[in-house]
């Protein structure tokens, strides 16, 4: 039994494959057993929707997770920013490992950076929370900038560019860096310009939740700090009431290093390690209304503590009225 194959469900994309390539052998390396990939086609990825208008939430997942549950797979890999934040009671995520870089990143025409695109630049993007951000951050440094939707791979989207009907598109670091191609990207958006999709960069490894040793297994691949953060930032979108089409934005991270580290109190260091700031944002995509708010505590050392701060934010971003800008979404 020790040699027989462990079956990884995964979508079928280039992106799908490499990083559930990487979780393969990793898994391979803890469990002593060959992994092998089983390729299963999403909603997501047969539909010509816009995702905005499919819904979003769950299109990439709910083959995978059907698959789960019928035993033709033993455990499947997702991008985390896909999964709902409502978790089926037979399934569990066994493993959270640690994250890519978050951020958003520009891949633009003459390599150029975000803030130098010519006036009335179109940026393609399929996220209506990377519509929200570039237009607010667009409207108050006065750039003139066209988000136009757009679908499709990572070469379809880059191909826009190449083939001059856009002048840049919006994609995730994480995606790119797994397939090797961060070569082209022509910017790095900061997080302080652009708030990534909850849990963005972050993978989770899923399995049936009576599978007692193979949950063991890929727990040896989870890294509690990450699961700590992702677990913050989709409490934030499930407080309001928002699928991962929304625009809503959210990061949960370690706080920059404070005036005392630079002075090099030896204490300063221990402490910030201690400290989490989680950050949310939710905007109509045209950018003219926003709400970002931020919150700063203790690294949350439990699965409740880290739902509690990731719904504390969301409460005091309704309060200033966030639900007002997701449109019908919040309801």
């Amino acid at each position: 039994m020790k040699d027989k194959a462990l079956r990884l469900g995964t979508r079928r994309s280039k992106l799908a494959m490499a990083q559930s390539g990487q979780v393969a052998d990793a898994v391979s390396q803890v469990t002593g057993r060959p992994v092998e990939l089983v390729e299963i086609t999403t909603y997501g990825d047969t539909s010509r929707e816009h995702l905005a208008q499919i819904g979003g939430t769950g299109v990439f997942v709910t083959a995978l997770r059907e698959a789960l549950v019928r035993g033709e797979v033993d455990f499947a890999v997702h991008s985390l920013k896909d999964l709902p934040t409502a978790q089926p009671a037979d399934l569990v995520l066994a493993a959270i490992p640690v994250r890519e870089d978050p951020r958003d990143v520009i891949v633009a025409r003459d390599a150029l950076k975000f803030t130098d695109l010519p006036r009335g630049a179109r940026i393609g993007t399929g996220s209506p929370r990377r519509m929200a951000q570039l237009n607010a951050y667009a409207r108050s440094h006065g750039l003139d900038i066209e988000t136009r939707p757009i679908r499709g791979n990572v070469d379809t989207r880059i191909g826009y560019v190449r083939d001059g009907e856009l002048d840049a598109v919006v994609l995730a670091a994480a995606g790119l860096s797994r397939l090797g191609r961060l070569d082209e990207v022509t910017d790095f958006l900061s997080v302080d310009t652009i708030l990534p999709a909850p849990g963005q960069g972050a993978l989770a490894v899923e399995c049936a939740a009576d599978r007692a040793e193979l949950i063991a297994a890929l727990g040896e691949l989870d890294d509690p700090f990450t699961r700590a953060a992702v677990t913050a930032e989709r409490a934030l979108l499930a407080a309001l009431e928002a699928g991962c089409s929304a625009p809503v934005g959210a990061l949960a991270d370690l706080p920059p290093l404070s005036a005392p580290l630079e002075r090099g109190d030896p204490q300063a260091a221990e402490q910030i390690d201690k400290e989490m700031r989680l950050r949310g944002v939710v905007g109509t995509t045209d950018g003219a209304s926003m709400v970002q708010l931020s919150t700063t505590g203790p690294v949350p050392q439990t699965h409740d503590r880290a739902t509690e701060l990731g719904r504390a934010l969301a409460a005091e971003m309704l309060a200033q009225g966030a639900a007002g800008l997701m449109g019908e979404r919040a309801q």
